[in-house]
């Protein structure tokens, strides 16, 4: 059974970064059309963010298996 679960939450945890870094990418398009001028700052924040998001959700999916 907590294999099933650490599967479960390793799932969720891919779907959840995906989900992040999809809204990150669709928010800096944003702000890149409305300020086309500000694009390196914006490129290397959005860049970050989604690291971010990417590394936490590595951790919760080594996490998962660890449980397991």
């Amino acid at each position: 059974m907590t294999g099933t679960l650490a599967a479960l939450g390793a799932g969720l945890a891919v779907i959840g970064a995906g989900i992040g870094i999809g809204n990150i990418g669709a928010k800096a398009m944003e702000a890149i059309a409305r300020q086309p001028e500000a694009v390196g700052d914006i490129r290397s924040n959005m860049i970050l963010m989604a690291a971010l998001v990417e590394g936490a959700a590595l951790i919760v999916i080594i996490l998962a298996f660890f449980v397991k």
